[in-house]
């Protein structure tokens, strides 16, 4: 996973949070983070917009870490750059 995703997400999670950069690391569990239901929806907008992609509710409910966070989207993002490169 390149540490451009990861600082990528890190930031996104910040901004939507408003809280310190600094204080959220790819080992952040979202219960740390004081991350409910309402600041996830806004972060998977804020990450979407980041990335250009999708991300499926279902894959996102299973999400409790940072670390998590950024394999999912490298999964997604992965897949969209294949799949730009079909024919």
């Amino acid at each position: 996973m390149s540490d451009d995703l990861i600082q990528r997400v890190l930031k996104a999670i910040a901004t939507s949070k408003r809280i310190p950069l600094e204080t959220v690391t790819i080992d952040s569990e979202f219960a740390q983070l004081n991350i409910d239901s309402m600041d996830a929806v806004e972060i998977l907008f804020e990450l979407e917009n980041e990335f250009d992609i999708v991300i499926p509710d279902d894959e996102a409910r299973g999400v409790r870490n940072v670390r998590q966070m950024c394999e999912g989207i490298e999964k997604l993002v992965a897949a969209k750059g294949a799949g730009a490169q079909k024919p």
